[in-house]
């Protein structure tokens, strides 16, 4: 970045947008991209772009030191903005409002991206109802050494699944290693609501391809590809098509057909491959907003879960407890409700840090340190969790010693590093709480 630069000027349809740095490196491992070149990314498919956040708020995920920095999360609009950014008050489960950024065309889409938004995180919701979401979020998440190919597969399960439930599904890889399915629903349910329905889908599938899917929260219970039903939570959000992911690769959540699912793979698509194709095959979610499901065939699968015992399932730890929830405590820890002992599972944390490369860093320490036991872990073994904080997200890395012989596992130390920047707003949380119990 060149020292004292000038902001470039684009003239969008009519509005002007300021990009400042425009020289600034957003990308500089594998790749060299600039802020005005990621700018002119998104506007060179911003029809495709804006189909997946128009007028809906958004999250704005800041990486304003590039992809390689630390991000943060602002839910309130900037003070300084121009008077054509429309935005709207948003409420959350802790009871907290917030104005939030709504973009409605190109100039909106630029300006930002400008504030350092390398990926899109809309609600799924719209502006004139946010209570009620017009869009239920599969998100497929595979596990530590999960193949590609039984994400993939997966994916094709959820849309037979869809299909036979009267829904349509619009998939796209993550960007990362997973997959989403969206599914455009009519506007009529609750948040609460159409997260049941996402718990049925979810359960379901597992039925179905019980070797491949997962259902469960808690990652010790896990296998193969995670169906993240808690996406759908109020206040969650996930990338939008063609955003750009901060991987030193620029790859994107790339919107498809369903016939290249069996077949696609995640790194073809990127900043530099996707302009391309939009403009050769146009935008394969083109048409996504004009058949609005029901989720009324899910809901009667979640009432018939709930008839033969299957309680709610766990849901995010900043959410109240909820009605006809199961203990929300991982197995490990949860003491069998019929008094019998149950299996705990023998975990450590290894790292916390705000820095994935140094909790990374910890973690080969640790193995360093504890050679023997290390041998004996499996891939899944290693749970590497992206942990949301108030406006940042960081790494807890912890270590399952279930296939470790009992002589020669490492007793739990101190973190190596141990910086959860969550640690005194809980502690605070907690006395505020429970004074009584400190």
């Amino acid at each position: 970045m060149k020292k004292d630069e000038a902001p470039v000027l684009l003239s969008i349809e009519g509005r002007e947008v300021r990009v400042t740095h425009p020289s600034k490196l957003y990308f500089s491992q594998t790749v060299k991209v600039s802020k005005l070149e990621l700018v002119r990314y998104y506007l060179s498919l911003a029809p495709g772009a804006l189909t997946g956040i128009k007028d809906r708020p958004i999250v704005l995920k800041r990486f304003v030191n590039g992809a390689e920095g630390e991000a943060f999360y602002q839910k309130r609009a900037p003070r300084e903005r121009p008077n054509w950014v429309r935005t709207v008050v948003l409420s959350f489960p802790s009871g907290r409002t917030a104005e939030e950024v709504v973009v409605d065309d190109a100039a909106g889409l630029a300006w930002v991206v400008n504030l350092g938004c390398i990926e899109l995180h809309p609600h799924p919701v719209r502006t004139a109802d946010l209570d009620h979401p017009d869009e239920l979020r599969v998100d497929l998440d595979p596990g530590p050494g999960v193949a590609w190919s039984d994400v993939r597969l997966v994916a094709l399960e959820v849309k037979a699944l869809l299909e036979e439930l009267g829904l349509r599904g619009w998939p796209k890889t993550s960007g990362s290693r997973g997959m989403h399915v969206n599914v455009r629903i009519e506007p009529r349910w609750t948040f609460a609501e159409v997260r049941r329905a996402a718990v049925a889908l979810s359960r379901a599938v597992e039925r179905r391809v019980p070797a491949l899917a997962s259902s469960k929260w808690w990652k010790e219970e896990r296998h193969g590809v995670f169906l993240d039903y808690n996406q759908n939570a109020k206040d969650r959000t996930t990338c939008s098509a063609y955003s750009v992911r901060p991987l030193p690769d620029v790859r994107i959540s790339m919107p498809l057909h369903w016939d290249e699912v069996p077949d696609c793979e995640p790194s073809d698509f990127t900043l530099f491959t996707a302009p391309k194709r939009f403009q050769e095959l146009g935008d394969p979610h083109a048409d996504i907003n004009a058949s609005p499901g029901s989720i009324e065939s899910l809901l009667e699968l979640a009432a018939k879960d709930e008839a033969e015992g299957l309680a709610d399932a766990p849901w995010p730890p900043h959410f109240r407890r909820m009605d006809g929830e199961a203990p929300r405590v991982a197995p490990s820890r949860a003491k069998s409700a019929a008094k019998r002992p149950r299996v705990r599972m023998p975990l450590i944390v290894a790292a916390n840090s705000p820095d994935r490369q140094a909790a990374l860093a910890g973690l080969e320490r640790w193995r360093a340190k504890h050679a023997e036991a290390a041998s004996h872990l499996a891939v899944d073994d290693i749970m590497i969790d992206s942990m949301r904080g108030r406006s940042s997200t960081w790494t807890r890395i912890r270590v399952n010693l279930r296939h470790v012989p009992e002589e020669i596992r490492p007793r739990q130390e101190t973190p190596d590093p141990d910086d959860d920047p969550t640690r005194e707003w809980r502690m605070w949380h907690r006395k505020r709480s429970s004074p009584e119990k400190l």
